[in-house]
């Protein structure tokens, strides 16, 4: 039996920690569309090919950028995934009444929350063989799967704050009440505390996948054919030319806002509707 105990009028937000919001606007997508749009007329006006050569190459490459966005959103994904599962219960650690477990936990939470993520890739691609070898079975670790493995280490301490803030913004008396009616620890925390905080660890946790999204892009670095290295690829392949660098990346940045956008978007729609 659920028992949910009367929520105070004012709630707490949940605490990302350091991660700041990520506020998307429409306008920061017209004037990402702007730059795609305008700077083929500086590239035509300095001497260059003729402004519909970049929009030709766009259309062209079209279909093999968005197979390498696809696997950004699938890193996206896996990441978030594996570090929300992770997360939850490292998170349970994090308000345990052990001392030690506690004290383990806070460790394991400062040192991945403050650690960079591109170091902590450098680290999962150099330190993770290429396969693993269980019993007669060759799994092998393809670059983005330790990608994934990398990024989702920072998200599971992301997700550990939020957890741990959610539940410390629940009100003591929520605690005491259940308490004088009989409930052990366990049974406080599963059956009345964290079904309060669950509203509110949904916000953040919304924010904090769409700041991984925007952070799969740092996978290119280590050499994974996401969208990223495949724009240099293209650029490359189409001879660099200045007229089709803004145009390229730009159109880059406008797949991530309009996948990032109605996720911003959401956040604040329920971040206003839990402050009412």
């Amino acid at each position: 039996m659920r028992v949910f105990l009367e929520l105070p009028p004012t709630l707490h937000r949940a605490s990302t920690g350091s991660l700041p919001a990520l506020r998307l606007a429409p306008w920061h997508g017209a004037a990402i569309l702007l730059i795609i749009l305008a700077t083929p007329l500086y590239g035509y006006a300095a001497g260059g090919p003729a402004p519909s050569s970049a929009l030709a190459v766009l259309v062209r490459w079209t279909p093999l950028l968005l197979r390498g966005f696809g696997l950004n959103i699938l890193i996206s994904f896996m990441s978030m995934a594996i570090g929300t599962l992770l997360g939850a219960g490292l998170g349970i650690a994090l308000i345990s009444e052990r001392i030690a477990l506690r004290a383990t936990a806070w460790s394991i939470t400062q040192f991945f929350r403050n650690a960079p993520w591109l170091i902590l890739l450098f680290f999962m691609m150099y330190l993770l063989p290429y396969s693993l070898h269980l019993g007669g079975l060759t799994l092998a670790l393809p670059d983005w799967l330790k990608a994934v493995i990398g990024l989702a280490l920072p998200v599971m301490a992301n997700i550990a704050e939020i957890l741990r803030g959610a539940v410390q913004s629940i009100p003591p008396s929520q605690w005491e009440a259940a308490e004088s009616l009989g409930f052990t620890r366990s049974q406080q925390l599963w059956l009345i505390i964290i079904p309060q905080g669950f509203r509110r660890m949904i916000p953040p946790w919304m924010n904090l996948y769409a700041i991984l999204t925007t952070s799969t892009t740092l996978a290119s670095i280590v050499g994974v054919n996401e969208v990223v290295t495949l724009a240099g690829q293209v650029l490359g392949a189409e001879g660099g030319g200045p007229d089709l660098l803004a145009p390229l990346y730009g159109y880059v940045l406008l797949l991530f806002f309009i996948y990032t956008y109605p996720i911003s978007w959401a956040t604040r729609w329920l971040e206003r509707r839990n402050a009412s």
